[in-house]
């Protein structure tokens, strides 16, 4: 008989490539669309939804304050996106190469997976330099992104493409539950994030495949590993999120002129890495699609998911 740990793993997909493809041709768009011109950010409405900037739980800062911090929120969410699409976009580029012969619906929408990263992260490189010329002083963010992305990748490639699921998951739940009818936000960061949103949705797709095509025929043993492995990723995001949030105290003292008390300080970093921890970590890890995806691969991986993601909620 076939014990557990023995048995390998074999999934069938909800997606196909063919769909995936011809959805994101009819949404693609240019970045000269979003940005430029008459098209810039405000400064003097909220970038971010509360449910994630969390900015109205520190009491001791002004409604100013509040603002100002909502909006430095607002460019780690634009420097974050630019710094994991930095290891997506390899990562794609190499899942896609060994098949280049295979499957033409796989390869062409791989490739067009591809090309939308690259032009993600020459938008949120020009957002990123749109908000610092409008918010009138330099933000800090963690990096560098290429010691990173080689940090992530050198990981189990199921690992990574969990990860990258996470992440694609994530982004679409942002936009659906918490800015998409959010009408306190600045028009031109709502557009931005609508049109991320748009391709991101079949990104999500094609990762999911991936996803599967990566732990076709692994034990329950070789799954286990994996999702310890996607775990350190997180593990390791989370350190990034922590320094993150010192940042951001850094950041709005420097915004506003005014420093915080010790008490203020324990408080502030205290809660403002929770909103991070639940911004990009949580709130991914918690997404019904990924867990779906987990309970397809095992029920046992769905189970350790569930028994972890409270800690980043």
């Amino acid at each position: 008989m076939t014990t557990a740990t023995q048995t390998q793993t074999t999934v069938k997909s909800r997606y196909s490539y063919q769909e995936t493809l011809a959805a994101s041709q009819k949404v693609n768009w240019r970045i000269e669309d979003i940005i430029g011109g008459d098209k810039r950010l405000g400064f003097k409405q909220p970038l971010m939804p509360e449910s994630f900037a969390r900015v109205e739980e520190l009491s001791f800062l002004t409604p100013a304050e509040k603002l100002k911090l909502n909006q430095i929120r607002g460019f780690d969410y634009l420097c974050a996106f630019g710094l994991v699409e930095e290891f997506i976009l390899p990562f794609v580029l190499d899942h896609a190469r060994p098949k280049l012969q295979g499957d033409d619906y796989r390869v062409r929408a791989f490739l067009q997976f591809a090309a939308e990263e690259a032009k993600h992260i020459h938008l949120f490189k020009k957002f990123r330099a749109e908000f610092e010329s409008g918010f009138g002083t330099d933000c800090l963010f963690i990096g560098p992104p290429d010691a990173i992305a080689a940090s992530i990748l050198a990981h189990d490639p199921l690992a990574v493409a969990l990860a990258i699921l996470h992440i694609e998951w994530m982004s679409q739940r942002h936009y659906t539950e918490s800015i998409q009818d959010n009408q306190q936000l600045d028009a031109q960061f709502k557009s931005l994030l609508k049109h991320h949103w748009m391709e991101e949705a079949q990104h999500a797709k094609l990762d999911t495949l991936m996803v599967e095509a990566l732990a076709e025929g692994r034990s329950e043993a070789e799954l286990a590993k994996a999702l310890d492995e996607y775990l350190e990723i997180g593990g390791f995001l989370d350190e990034g999120l922590s320094q993150q949030a010192h940042y951001n105290l850094e950041n709005l003292q420097r915004s506003t002129g005014r420093t915080l008390t010790v008490d203020e300080s324990v408080e502030f970093l205290a809660k403002q890495h929770q909103a991070l921890r639940w911004t990009f970590l949580g709130s991914g890890m918690t997404h019904p699609n990924f867990l779906a995806t987990l309970e397809r691969l095992s029920p046992i991986l769905r189970r350790r998911i569930e028994e972890v993601a409270p800690i980043f909620c």
